[in-house]
């Protein structure tokens, strides 16, 4: 399975990887894994089905999320997700919300690795693609080395195709998700020695890294590394991810190429209604560093938003903030010769 799986994803994150985040992502990188948002069990069997797991061919691979602890409500959603077109399964045991934790599903799960084995198995007998595993090193007062080996040996037995482990604790009382995302301390060395005692199983990182280099470095010794808040905040660091990590020859991406590439799918969303800003919101951080980039935000985030808003707000950001460039450049190159003279 190793071989054959990926080694660069994208996380799931709430309320951000919606099908335009990843629409958008995709034009980066042909072959990161993309990850939807976690979606709940319940919802995908009784919800709206379009709404919650509508994607469009461009994004495979994509990897549909799951929120959820009973086995056979797992394996149903899971096949549903299937038969729509993912091509993984995964399951959360990392989030710390309140609200994941009194539906017991998220990281409150890792107090529950024979609970998590049962629904790993159940998915496994009820759909063909890979069935992974999204997970903290441990919870609260639990000893990382003795939580982690815990899950990973349930999972592992019951079949799963990957585990993914974000390199920090969970703390289910006292902090806030987002206090979650940075307070618990990184602990990459506990994924290389999980690594170590089971070399069999696809082990992926995930947690706190900022730079594409910074992956490069972490993944070593593992199968996989997966990056969040970094790669949506600035997207450009995914233009070099088909080069870098998987040694593609084609050349890197820009986010100016990526954008316009990506021109086409937003006329067509726009002509189904969907508004701009639902799409544009994804792309405020492509230009960061960018002379300009600032007029390039304020534009889309205040005319975007704006009734009726069209592709033509896109093209003004665009352009304003080449305009923006080419002035910065004169004035450096002024500079530059009021120093020569």
């Amino acid at each position: 399975m190793t071989e054959k799986y990926v080694k660069f994803a994208i996380a799931p994150m709430m309320d951000w990887t919606d099908r335009h985040c990843r629409m958008f992502h995709r034009q980066f990188s042909a072959r990161a894994l993309l990850y939807t948002e976690m979606v709940t069990t319940g919802a995908v069997i009784h919800g709206d089905r379009d709404k919650l797991l509508g994607f469009s061919a461009g994004e495979h691979p994509v990897a549909c999320q799951l929120g959820g602890s009973d086995p056979q409500d797992l394996a149903e959603a899971a096949k549903i997700a299937e038969d729509r077109g993912y091509d993984e399964i995964n399951l959360n045991v990392g989030c710390p919300s309140d609200r994941v934790q009194s539906g017991r599903f998220g990281a409150c799960l890792m107090l529950e690795p024979e609970l998590v084995a049962e629904g790993v198995a159940a998915m496994k007998a009820a759909v063909r693609v890979p069935v992974t595993v999204k997970c903290r090193i441990g919870v609260d007062e639990q000893d990382p080395e003795e939580a982690l080996d815990r899950l990973a040996d349930r999972v592992a037995d019951a079949g799963v195709d990957a585990l993914w482990v974000h390199a920090r604790k969970a703390w289910l009382q006292g902090l806030s998700p987002k206090e979650n995302r940075d307070i618990p301390p990184l602990d990459y060395g506990r994924v290389h020695r999980l690594k170590a005692r089971l070399p069999g199983l696809f082990i992926g990182i995930n947690g706190g890294i900022a730079t594409l280099d910074e992956a490069i470095a972490v993944m070593q010794g593992l199968d996989g590394v997966m990056l969040g808040r970094a790669a949506y905040h600035d997207p450009a660091l995914m233009g070099a991810v088909d080069r870098r990590i998987y040694g593609e020859t084609t050349a890197d991406v820009s986010p100016r190429a990526a954008i316009e590439a990506y021109v086409p799918y937003i006329e067509s969303e726009l002509a189904k209604g969907v508004r701009l800003a639902h799409i544009t919101r994804h792309m405020l951080g492509a230009f960061s560093a960018v002379p300009g980039a600032r007029l390039f935000r304020r534009i889309l985030t205040v005319e975007g938003v704006k009734p009726g808003a069209g592709i033509e707000v896109l093209l003004q950001a665009l352009a304003a903030m080449d305009e923006a460039a080419a002035r910065s450049a004169e004035l450096a190159a002024g500079r530059l010769a009021g120093d020569a003279a």
